[in-house]
């Protein structure tokens, strides 16, 4: 039987815009009433997922930075998934292509 997790995983999945890799590196994140450090589960062209226990509202808009491929991103992003006390699908906005191209030699490695 499946668990609870890997469901609201799937069905996640099937939303989003882009493929994810499983990739772990610390998200800075600033917005709304939040702010914060996380880790990513895993990333994507169109967005990452990362665990934290910070409460982060459906619709927030964040600042995100992080470390990739040793260089330092920052990113805008919404929240467009909340797990209180576990974590949070953001999707990137207004993203450069500088930023996708990283992102894709990273997902693509």
């Amino acid at each position: 039987m499946a668990s609870l997790d890997s469901i609201n995983e799937d069905h996640h999945a099937e939303k989003r815009d882009s493929d994810r890799r499983k990739l772990i590196v610390d998200v800075h994140f600033a917005g709304g009433d939040a702010t914060g450090i996380a880790n990513t589960k895993d990333i994507g062209e169109g967005g990452l997922y990362m665990k934290t226990n910070t409460p982060l509202n459906e619709g927030a808009f964040l600042v995100l930075r992080l470390t990739i491929g040793g260089k330092t991103l920052r990113l805008e992003g919404k929240v467009v998934h909340s797990d209180p006390g576990i974590g949070a699908g953001i999707s990137f906005i207004n993203i450069s292509e500088s930023a996708l191209e990283l992102l894709r030699s990273e997902i693509e490695a």
